[in-house]
């Protein structure tokens, strides 16, 4: 709630309470509208100030350092801001600041940033020809303070992100992001359209959402990766959208008009993993009738994508080594070599090296497909994409259901915002679906979620971790006084796999020959 007064009222405080408000009108509107607005306001403000600065100093020349510094600073200050240069140079002017002008609401704003950004660097390229600016800290990404460096000598700027100026023409590095974020999308739909007719729940074209620093670097590497035959290894958190990522690595890649075959290893059955990935022959085992082709065979030319690469069994790890040292597979039960020709990326939640020195990945073959790495970043790390993403659930979910919910209120937004979603964008998908089917009106203004009332983000993580935990534990402990320690029907009931069941006992220090002891022990005792 409020507690400003109108008496209290001053122009300061109502311009910025009407430029919160007009961002969050803005956000309606979609990331474009946004990115138009915020550019167009810093740039005529930036001129405006820049004119106002020179005749009040009676200065017609182009601005020295120390003008540029009393400028910038003083705009900044005198609005509510606590800006105080870091360090100057001929290359680059550092400034800091410890108070927004904004307030506290500017966390439910980050981009509020390429404001600053916009106006910083618009007047430094009018007086010095050139200016890049690299927010390297912000508060409202929630780094308690701002670090902003100015580069004015493009030599100086080669290396670091940020925002380019040159003249009275800002963005050229963002015009470059939005052409390669528009290519990769499109080749992705390309692909998508062909397709033909899909299930209904996979009938939404594919969308990246990257306005996030993190998420444009996957981007730009995704435009260096793509055009090669590297295998490539995708990290991230369940729900960040790994496949995605893999999907538009083949739409840009030379394979694209091959298959892109996705497999969750993690979901098929130790026993037929070796069957399903590499193929059987006619007798090779008990009910093999007939030759069977497996997914290497089916990505001929194209991508294959295995995601839980880190659940395969040790065989399977072997089949999986040789295909990408030789390129050449056998078929169980086979003795023909047979050729194949794929990429192959694959994905995990885990850390690979930590299971390469425990033993249970073969490290060969880590470095196999360990050749380019791309962590996927969870969405507690890309604040500036929130807004973006939920615009983009909406409305297709809209679309889904019939419905004319067009946006979320700004209190949904502050809520969500200030969420942690452990799960990711899957999380996001799954909580404003639940609430938007008891939605009414045009805009959502109930979230079925629950946040924490006290103790921090990171507190309400480990009390959540440590309550999975507890609850798998026990479940597991029952499981196994229930099936006499037989792994395999443990993970029969859990859907996993033996040797995931393995992994769960090692992490929490339990021994299956413990709970088939006890049935003896039982036997023995019954017997005395």
């Amino acid at each position: 709630m409020n507690t400003t007064s109108l008496s209290d009222l001053t122009p300061v405080f109502f311009l910025q309470t009407f430029i919160i408000e007009l961002m969050h009108a803005s956000e309606q509107q979609g990331q474009k509208h946004c990115e138009q607005l915020i550019e167009h306001i810093a740039k005529t403000a930036g001129c405006f100030f820049e004119e106002t600065y020179r005749e009040e100093t009676h200065k017609s020349d182009a601005l020295n350092s120390e003008s540029y510094i009393e400028l910038i600073l003083g705009l900044k200050n005198n609005i509510g801001g606590k800006f105080s240069l870091a360090s100057s140079n001929q290359d680059c002017i550092t400034v800091t600041n410890s108070c927004c002008p904004f307030g506290d609401q500017v966390t439910n704003f980050p981009e509020l940033c390429r404001m600053t950004s916009s106006v910083f660097g618009g007047i430094a390229a009018r007086n010095f020809g050139y200016a890049k600016v690299e927010i390297k800290k912000s508060i409202a990404r929630r780094d308690g303070k701002c670090e902003v460096c100015v580069y004015t000598n493009p030599n100086a700027a080669t290396g670091h992100p940020g925002m380019e100026y040159t003249d009275t023409t800002p963005v050229k590095e963002v015009q470059d992001m939005n052409d390669l974020h528009s290519r990769i999308e499109e080749s992705m739909q390309q692909i998508w359209r062909k397709q033909g007719k899909l299930p209904a729940k996979k009938q939404q074209s594919p969308a990246i959402i990257a306005k996030s620093p993190m998420m444009q670097k996957i981007l730009q590497s995704i435009q260096v990766v793509a055009p090669t035959l590297a295998t490539v290894l995708i990290q991230g958190q369940t729900g960040v959208g790994k496949e995605l990522i893999a999907r538009a690595i083949h739409a840009m890649s030379e394979r694209c008009q091959k298959p892109f075959i996705p497999i969750n290893c993690g979901a098929i059955p130790e026993s037929l993993i070796e069957s399903v990935l590499f193929g059987h022959e006619k007798g090779a085992f008990t009910g093999a009738i007939e030759i069977h082709q497996g997914y290497f065979e089916r990505a001929e030319g194209g991508t294959l994508f295995l995601d839980e690469v880190d659940t395969l069994s040790p065989a399977a790890q072997i089949r999986l080594l040789r295909v990408l040292q030789e390129g050449e597979l056998e078929r169980v039960g086979g003795k023909q070599i047979l050729p194949v020709d794929l990429r192959i990326i694959s994905a995990t939640n885990n850390n690979l090296e930590e299971l390469v020195k425990e033993g249970s990945f073969r490290n060969d073959l880590y470095y196999r497909l360990n050749v380019v790495r791309l962590r996927i970043p969870p969405l507690s790390e890309r604040p500036e994409d929130l807004p973006y993403l939920v615009q983009l659930i909406v409305q297709r979910l809209s679309k889904k259901y019939n419905r004319q919910i067009e946006s979320v209120s700004r209190e949904i937004m502050q809520k969500i915002r200030a969420y942690s979603w452990p799960g990711n964008v899957r999380e996001l998908e799954n909580i404003l679906e639940r609430s938007l089917l008891f939605a009414s009106g045009k805009e959502m203004t109930e979230l079925d979620l629950e946040l924490p009332e006290t103790g921090s983000i990171d507190e309400w993580k480990n009390i959540k971790e440590h309550s999975v935990a507890r609850i798998e534990r026990a479940y597991l402990e029952t499981a196994l006084k229930q099936h006499q320690g037989n792994v395999k029907k443990v993970a029969e009931i859990m859907s996993i796999t033996p040797r995931a069941v393995y992994g769960k006992l090692k992490k929490y220090a339990l021994n299956a020959a413990d709970y088939r002891n006890l049935v003896s022990r039982a036997q023995d005792v019954s017997e005395i």
